[in-house]
């Protein structure tokens, strides 16, 4: 079942390692990424959220803690734009083709320009979806930006 995640299958053809971490969604679910956390044990801060976000008209996605919140100041300046906010669920959940709570910053439908808050850094592996709501796959912070493409910047709060 976790196979057939188009996030699974990116970081299986990159070949970089990983470790998936499924757990239980209970049906009422507030945080995604607080409830992952709290499932699996792991600091919060170690647990990052993908969100999507529009600077200056642009989708673009942002990649912070779950124990935090993005900044969009911080996300349109290391956008070099002006403005940027949320983007609408229902938008969000087209460009990437995954549901809100299972966005993964891999195997997305669209090339986005991706923003990973540099706290990632301090990590030595960090924890995102996998693609589906119950499963978060565990990364390196480089391979996550070699292969994203992202750009490190002071984006959360």
């Amino acid at each position: 079942m976790a196979k057939g995640t188009p996030a699974v299958r990116a970081l299986e053809r990159a070949g970089v390692e990983f470790t998936l971490h499924p757990y239980e969604v209970p049906e009422s679910a507030g945080s995604y990424g607080e409830m992952a956390a709290e499932a699996l044990g792991v600091e919060p801060g170690r647990v990052f959220k993908t969100l999507v976000a529009i600077v200056d008209g642009v989708p673009v996605i942002g990649i912070v803690p779950v124990s935090g919140h993005l900044s969009l100041k911080q996300l349109a300046a290391a956008a070099a734009g002006k403005r940027a906010s949320m983007a609408e669920a229902a938008d969000a959940q087209r460009l990437t083709g995954y549901v809100v709570g299972g966005i993964s910053p891999f195997g997305r439908r669209r090339a986005l320009p991706v923003y990973l808050d540099d706290s990632a850094s301090g990590y030595d592996t960090i924890l995102v979806s996998a693609g589906r709501r119950g499963l978060q796959v565990e990364v390196a912070p480089d391979d996550l930006i070699a292969l994203t493409g992202a750009i490190v910047a002071p984006i959360g709060r």
